[in-house]
């Protein structure tokens, strides 16, 4: 699936890619170091969403013109390089939505509403990003499904003995925790939770909203039953989002919003759903995000996902030295196997204070809690944490800035 291997990476090289991070900011060159809330375009997706507009723009799938059809055709288009991209077994796997927050809720409501039943619980654990919460609450308070946690260990790794006792009386239906948390970088171990989550009779959704921009992803392999990320994150456009979900599955669930395109007959006594996917794409669907998440994921996959990967690894690496040799700072989460996310707390600023020092250093973080509220609460971080995310396109140079940068920011507040 790689088409260069990871020898060959070149940063200097990508980040030309990106006509963003060649402008300066507050009269210093940018480093953004928040793409964990959303990344980076490079030219080829900016320029595929241009030219999609400029020469093969119109409605799809309902059209009987040749605009309309080639509209149609490159929506398609995006829908097999996402399957491709998942290693789906077949396109109709694969269903656009906004975003990952949707994709979960369409899995709450759909899954959880039309499928599960009334006696069976929501498994999820305490690195959960809201996304992963607040649905289940909604369907524990709508249809009493009980909602358990798996709790999460100091070094920021998930408690598989917690997990294994929660799974214990087969009456959780379905597991649903992130591949990666957005907060603590941490990797879960997805295979191991997929074949202890199936011997209880348990199905699996797996919040890929970090690990799909990371590492490559084979839902296959993984063995899961549902699988969400979104395209803002993977280099890609806002208001798309994906949600693969084995075919038997989608077969199963009604549909999550009605409509036009989800239909195959209407009358004013009853409706025939269309077959999946279009059942669940309700509406004029995102063709222009769907364009550019195409371009995305040729993108990425152009340079390749394992070179990627070993590019950020060493990061990683790089950062947890050098993160560690500032004073008075406290970094959340430290797991075998982790991303490119580290959250932090200094000891003499609140984290929106750090976050605004930095920004006048030309460096942008993010602040606050992440939309993680109880993992914050867990550690005892009620205050949130100043959270430093990298991409492709990030530098150890730009590590050993931001070290600077907090440090000095550290005497400062003093």
């Amino acid at each position: 699936m790689d088409a260069i291997p990871a020898v060959t990476f070149d940063v200097a090289r990508i980040r030309q890619d990106f006509p963003i991070l060649s402008q300066t900011h507050r009269g210093r060159p940018l480093v953004f170091l928040d793409s964990g809330a959303s990344a980076q375009k490079p030219r080829a997706v900016i320029e595929a969403m241009v030219r999609c507009m400029e020469t093969a723009y119109a409605n799809v799938h309902r059209g009987a013109y040749r605009l309309s059809e080639l509209a149609t055709d490159s929506y398609e288009a995006a829908r097999a390089a996402t399957a491709r991209f998942l290693n789906a077994a077949d396109p109709r796997e694969i269903v656009f939505t906004r975003n990952s927050t949707e994709a979960m809720n369409l899995v709450a409501h759909s899954w959880g509403r039309g499928v599960m039943k009334p006696g069976q619980a929501v498994l999820i654990s305490e690195l959960e990003h809201h996304a992963n919460i607040v649905p289940w609450q909604m369907l524990r308070d709508d249809k009493g499904n009980e909602l358990r946690v798996c709790r999460v260990t100091d070094s920021g790794e998930l408690d598989m003995e917690d997990l294994a006792r929660k799974l214990a009386d087969g009456k959780v239906g379905l597991v649903a925790v992130a591949h990666m948390s957005n907060v603590l970088g941490t990797v879960t171990p997805v295979e191991r939770i997929v074949a202890l989550a199936h011997a209880h009779g348990a199905k699996v959704l797996l919040d890929g909203s970090q690990a799909a921009v990371h590492r490559r992803v084979d839902v296959q392999a993984i063995g899961c039953d549902f699988y969400c990320f979104t395209g803002h994150k993977l280099y890609g456009p806002t208001g798309i989002g994906v949600l693969w979900a084995r075919l038997e599955h989608l077969d199963r669930m009604p549909p999550f919003l009605g409509g036009g395109d989800m239909i195959s007959s209407v009358t004013f006594e009853k409706t025939e759903w269309a077959p999946v996917p279009a059942k669940f794409e309700a509406g004029t669907p995102p063709i222009i995000e769907a364009v550019g998440l195409h371009a995305a994921i040729d993108y990425v996959t152009a340079i390749g996902m394992t070179a990627i990967e070993t590019h950020e690894r060493a990061l990683v690496d790089h950062a947890m030295g050098r993160l560690s040799e500032v004073p008075g700072l406290t970094l959340l989460g430290r797991a075998q196997d982790r991303g490119g996310v580290f959250a932090f707390a200094l000891d003499t600023a609140h984290p929106h204070d750090l976050a605004t020092l930095l920004d006048r250093a030309g460096i942008a973080v993010r602040a606050g809690r992440h939309c993680a509220e109880p993992l914050h609460a867990r550690f005892g971080l009620e205050n949130g944490t100043t959270r430093a995310s990298f991409g492709l396109y990030t530098t150890k140079e730009e590590v050993d800035l931001l070290a600077r940068a907090v440090t000095e920011a550290r005497e400062f507040f003093k």
